[in-house]
């Protein structure tokens, strides 16, 4: 493949011409893509700051390869990232674990990585400051695994922003980290883009998330400040103006294209029942049509249904139709048709009530105790004791599987990364002093700020600079 011609490929396909850093960006690219002397184990990384055009720049890049016939395969850690980045694309995205992980029909569990069935492709991760790893699996090492060591001569691109927050329980992101690649046997190209593209120049939404990952290099940490005079897009409201602004946004953009995002989960959990008592008037604990969150990945409700391996946590679907609720103990279920947000894929399914009005990122301990219990409750007691019988139990147990929701109203910070919305409301209400100082704030602000498409609201912040 020509590399210059198919750089010049990228930059016809581009809406707007190239800045400096785009273009060399570009060259990089079709470098990467198009020269058959790359090594077998080389990756990509690209850490793009908001507004610098790194998607722009992508996209172009999926229209220039498809142009000459080099398959490509988009990825995101989410649903709703891969329908961000599908957008902009112009082509179908998957999550990163429907992708790479292969089933067990029935049993519904994932199995371990599955066979890269691609030749040649090249792989596009986008929102890679998402992908975490732990101390029972890492995501990022399956990703690497699954690209790299079945595949035949398949490259990766990971797209990231490292001024976001990194994954839960991480304290950077792993694949943003030259080393943390290098470590698990990558070559590492890497580009950094900066520069704002002259089109969002006026962007208050833009301004301000300029502005804090700037500060974000000063050494100490300097209180941020956040500007709204002057930007149509980026607003500062009291708490008492709150509802009114909601109900307006409901109105304007829809509450789908609406969200507030939080500091923890427990202000999220006030919020939502605030916004459904008080604005949306809703009574009963669900209804038809209501916008719920996945808290718990799921591999039992769609394990037969095509398209849909499993339900991610992060996910957002949508109550069609409910058939009935049932009371068991302290345990409150409601059998219901679902349709996912991002895909459109209808489905049945069974949710645990409880989980809507728990503080924790999911259900209650002692509520998911009470499942444990009823899941084993008709095996023999000795019988319960081996983990083969209880993996069986707990695999085909509808309750104990029972979708784990939380209301998408309000969310936090972690649980809205990836997506973006029309209208953004950011929760900054009796925020200490110290804290507005630690990088963990920036990180936050800088994400939640950078969430939103047309407009962004600060709420009660105490860091305007008027």
């Amino acid at each position: 493949m020509d590399i210059s011609q198919l750089a010049e490929r990228i930059i016809a396909a581009m809406e707007f011409p190239p800045t400096g850093q785009q273009r060399a960006l570009i060259d990089a690219l079709a470098r990467f893509c198009g020269d058959a002397s790359v090594p077998y184990n080389a990756v990509f990384l690209l850490n793009g700051y908001a507004g610098t055009g790194k998607t722009s720049v992508v996209a172009a890049l999926v229209k220039a390869l498809r142009s000459v016939r080099r398959p490509t395969v988009l990825l995101a850690p989410t649903g709703r990232a891969a329908k961000v980045l599908s957008g902009f694309a112009g082509k179908s995205a998957m999550t990163v674990h429907r992708k790479i992980y292969k089933g067990l029909g029935d049993v519904a569990a994932v199995a371990g990585v599955a066979d890269n069935p691609h030749s040649n492709a090249i792989f596009i991760v986008d929102e890679a400051s998402m992908i975490g790893e732990g101390e029972q699996e890492s995501l990022l090492e399956d990703l690497v695994h699954y690209v790299y060591g079945s595949g035949h001569d398949c490259r990766m691109i990971l797209l990231g922003d490292g001024a976001q927050l990194p994954p839960v329980g991480c304290p950077t992101s792993p694949a943003m980290s030259v080393e943390k690649l290098r470590a698990l046997g990558l070559r590492v190209t890497r580009a950094t883009i900066t520069q704002t593209v002259r089109q969002q120049a006026r962007s208050g939404i833009l301004y301000n998330a300029t502005q804090l990952r700037r500060a974000m290099a000063k050494e100490p940490l300097p209180v941020p400040e956040l500007r709204v005079v002057g930007f149509p897009d980026v607003k500062a409201i009291g708490g008492e103006e709150l509802q009114e602004a909601l109900v307006d946004s409901y109105q304007r953009y829809g509450i789908d294209d609406t969200i507030l995002i939080t500091r923890s989960n427990k202000r999220a959990m006030e919020f939502n029942l605030a916004i459904r008592n008080a604005i949306l008037e809703k009574e009963e604990v669900i209804t038809r049509d209501e916008p719920l969150l996945i808290a718990k990945n799921n591999y039992y409700w769609t394990s037969k249904v095509k398209g849909a391996d499993f339900v991610a946590n992060g996910d957002v679907v949508r109550v069609n139709k409910i058939y009935g609720t049932e009371i068991i103990g302290f345990l409150r279920f409601a059998d219901v048709e679902l349709t996912l947000a991002d895909s459109d894929i209808t489905f049945d399914a069974k949710l645990i009530l409880n989980s809507l009005n728990s503080v924790t990122a999911g259900l209650n301990p002692e509520y998911e105790q009470m499942l444990i219990n009823k899941a084993l409750a008709g095996v023999d007691p000795s019988a319960a004791m081996d983990p083969a019988v209880r993996r069986r139990v707990f695999h085909t147990d509808p309750y104990y599987n029972a979708l784990r929701v939380k209301y998408a109203y309000a969310v936090t910070c972690h649980k809205a990364q990836g997506g973006q919305w029309s209208s953004v409301f950011v929760d900054m209400a009796n925020i200490s002093n110290e804290a507005v100082t630690t990088m963990d704030f920036y990180r936050w602000l800088y994400t939640a700020t950078t969430r939103g498409r047309s407009t962004v609201t600060y709420i009660s912040p105490s860091i305007l600079d008027d």
